[in-house]
């Protein structure tokens, strides 16, 4: 069904997007913010009762579903901040198999633990017999390294067969990273299909370009995402990191690029999923919030690009895609919600 092919996960990264780091040429007010993003007077009075709001965001194309959604949170901006440096986004994560940051001197056994399993040993011979089309991601170099290992696989058990399909992905996993790292959005290879190719790079650009609610205040820190591997701005870190997703009830790999920066008072987070195995082509998220009377106003917009939405019927597949998106979205902040106030509950019981 169209609903289930189209339910995309997203990364929830939550930050000080306005909060005046050392490069941002002009800090706008809260009510610049809202305006900038289209929320009215109607929403606002939304927000002020804790409820979730949504607003639009460009799509470049016929591929793309890109949706926002906003939140006042009750607690403290140097709250959130903390939350973040101490780890807890996974929290707000579902369908999580496995994960694990990437260091700079990642090497294979950095992914020793994404693996199909015995239960999903279809899927792992899927893998092995995969060709031009949409059931998996791979590029015309990475369907002929698997074509070439199964002239040797033609009559192996399953417990071989799936030691071969876990190696090669990792492999293909490393390759991939390893071109970010070197090349940014140009070493991102295209995804082969039987009627040509899926460009994750020229979206993944096309995304950075057109966020210009942020880009317009940190336009540093955006020539700076375009032209990764380019030095980043001061006080900005890092993180990449492997995950395996469980999509469309299918095991999925998604390499993710993470810059952040952060103070006291605040930051900014901007993600970037570089390379995912299937049903989708790429992610980019990014988040932010701005003290907000006794609480913090949070943004949260992201932009994913998938062929299933394109073509025939593309209207509608859009209008279901992006209601599918809002409604994941909605679940994340609140589950962000109630994580932060659990905590804090805690820490007000420890005192």
């Amino acid at each position: 069904m169209l609903l289930n092919k189209l339910s995309i996960p997203l990364v929830l990264l939550t930050g000080a997007l306005f909060y005046p780091p050392v490069f941002a040429q002009q800090t706008p007010s809260s009510q610049q913010v809202l305006q900038n993003f289209g929320i009215g007077a109607a929403q606002i009075a939304q927000l002020d009762r804790g409820e979730i709001v949504a607003y639009e965001v460009s799509e470049t194309s016929q591929k793309e579903l890109a949706i926002g959604v906003a939140m006042v949170l009750p607690v403290a901006l140097p709250r959130i901040v903390d939350y973040i440096k101490r780890g807890n986004l996974g929290s707000t994560e579902s369908n999580i198999i496995a994960s694990g940051s990437l260091a700079n001197n990642a090497d294979i056994n950095s992914f020793k633990k994404f693996a199909f399993t015995d239960k999903q040993i279809d899927e792992a011979k899927a893998f092995l017999e995969a060709e031009p089309d949409d059931e998996f991601n791979l590029s015309k170099s990475e369907l002929d390294g698997i074509k070439s290992l199964q002239a040797g696989l033609e009559d192996a058990d399953n417990k071989t067969l799936l030691k071969a399909a876990n190696q090669k992905y990792r492999e293909i996993l490393l390759q991939r990273l390893s071109a970010y790292r070197k090349n940014g959005l140009s070493g991102i290879a295209a995804y082969s299909r039987d009627n040509g190719s899926a460009d994750p790079a020229a979206e993944l650009r096309n995304d950075a370009i057109n966020s210009k609610a942020w880009s317009q205040y940190f336009p540093e820190l955006q020539q700076a995402w375009l032209n990764y591997p380019a030095a980043l701005p001061p006080n900005t870190t890092e993180q990449f990191l492997w995950v395996n997703r469980n999509v469309e009830d299918r095991p999925t790999a998604i390499l993710n690029h993470r810059i952040m920066v952060t103070s006291e008072t605040g930051g900014i987070i901007i993600s970037r999923q570089f390379y995912v195995g299937h049903s989708y082509n790429s992610s980019h998220v990014v988040a932010g919030g701005l003290p907000y009377k006794d609480g913090t106003l949070v943004f949260y917009s992201t932009r994913s690009s998938t062929d299933q939405v394109a073509g025939m019927g593309s209207s509608l597949k859009h209008s279901i895609g992006r209601e599918q998106m809002k409604k994941e979205m909605i679940k994340r902040l609140q589950r962000l919600n109630k994580d932060l106030m659990r905590k804090a509950a805690v820490v007000a019981s420890e005192g």
